[in-house]
C-alpha cells in the first residue's frame, strides 16, 4: 500500500503560459491527457502502484496562475473518488477579503489538505504575526477540524517565485502557536534548508516531513537521519514537476535504500494514514 502525498493534479487550463513548458516536457508527454479526468488519474496511479494520492492545488495567481476557483475544481474532480484522491486546496490571504469565510467554505467542499506555498503565494508561513493577521484563521480552522496543512519549504525554479520565503524556520512559529495542527513540511527544505526542516520535525510532535521532490537515491544525502525520522516522514513524488520522470521508478529507487521493511511501511503508508486520520496529534 503506497500513499503519494504530493502529486500535482491541477487544472491545466489555469497554468500560466510560461509555466506550462516547464511541466510538459519530453519526460511528461501525455500529462494533459492524464489530468483530463479522475478516471484517467486513477488508471495512472494503478499503473504506478499507488493506492492513494493527495491532489495538490493552491491559490497562486501571481506565479502559477491558479485563482481561488482551483478549490472548486479539485473538489469536483475528487468527488466520488475520495477513498483514493485527497482534495488539496488553499486560501491565499493576499487575494481574499474574508479569509475565515473562505477557509470554512473550502473545507466544507471536502478539501482534506490545505497547502501553503510561501515562494509562490509570496508570504511567510508566520506572516500572521506581522502584515497578514488573517492567515491565522486558516491555521485555526484546520486545527479545529483536524485537517493537515502542508507548507512548501525550499527553493522554486518557476518564474516570479520569491525564494526569500523558502526557509522553513518561520514554520516554527506555526507549530508553537497551533500545537494541535498537523503540519507537513514539503520537500524537507531542499536543497538549502534540509537541516532546518529536520530540526523542526524533531522539535515538534505536530511537524512531519514530505520527502517529495528529492531524487530517492539522494534521500540519505539530504535526510541522513531518515531512519531515525521514520515516524515523521511521508512519501511523495511531486509528479509531474521538473525532474520527476516516473513515480514507479521513484518507488523502486526508494526501496533500494534498504531502510528495512518496517521503516518503508511507515513512510510509504502508515504515517500518512495517521496524519490524515483527523485524530489529534
Amino acid at each position: 500500500m503506497i500513499w503519494d502525498c504530493h502529486i500535482h493534479i491541477q487544472p491545466w487550463a489555469m497554468l500560466a503560459e510560461d509555466v506550462r513548458p516547464m511541466i510538459e516536457d519530453a519526460a511528461h508527454a501525455g500529462v494533459r491527457e492524464i489530468l483530463e479526468s479522475p478516471e484517467s488519474v486513477l488508471r495512472f496511479l494503478d499503473e504506478n502502484g499507488v493506492e492513494r494520492a493527495c491532489c495538490i492545488n493552491y491559490v497562486s495567481p501571481d506565479v502559477m496562475g491558479f485563482t481561488r476557483e482551483v478549490n472548486d475544481w479539485v473538489a469536483r474532480f475528487t468527488r466520488g473518488h475520495r477513498d483514493r484522491l485527497i482534495a488539496t486546496g488553499s486560501v491565499n490571504p493576499r487575494h481574499e477579503k474574508d479569509v475565515r469565510g473562505e477557509i470554512n467554505r473550502v473545507l466544507d467542499l471536502g478539501v482534506g489538505l490545505i497547502k501553503i506555498h510561501p515562494p509562490h503565494q509570496l508570504f511567510a508561513p508566520n506572516a500572521y504575526r506581522a502584515d497578514l493577521p488573517q492567515l491565522a484563521e486558516v491555521y485555526r480552522e484546520c486545527q479545529e477540524r483536524g485537517v493537515p496543512v502542508m507548507i512548501h519549504t525550499g527553493t522554486s525554479i518557476f518564474p516570479r517565485a520569491r525564494n526569500v520565503y523558502a526557509d522553513p524556520m518561520p514554520a516554527d512559529d506555526v507549530a508553537i502557536d497551533f500545537p494541535r495542527l498537523k503540519i507537513i513540511l514539503a520537500h524537507v527544505g531542499r536543497p538549502l534548508y534540509g537541516e532546518t526542516a529536520m530540526f523542526l520535525a524533531r522539535r515538534h510532535r505536530n511537524v512531519f516531513l514530505d520527502l517529495s521532490g528529492i531524487p530517492p537515491k539522494a534521500l540519505l544525502r539530504y535526510v541522513p537521519r531518515l531512519a531515525d525520522l521514520g515516524d515523521k516522514a511521508l512519501w511523495g513524488t511531486d509528479w509531474p514537476s521538473p525532474g520527476v520522470v516516473s513515480i514507479r521508478k521513484n518507488i523502486a529507487d526508494f526501496r533500494s535504500l534498504s531502510l528495512g521493511a518496517e521503516i518503508e511501511q511507515k513512510i510509504l503508508w502508515d504515517n500518512a494514514v495517521r496524519v490524515f486520520s483527523r485524530a489529534p496529534v
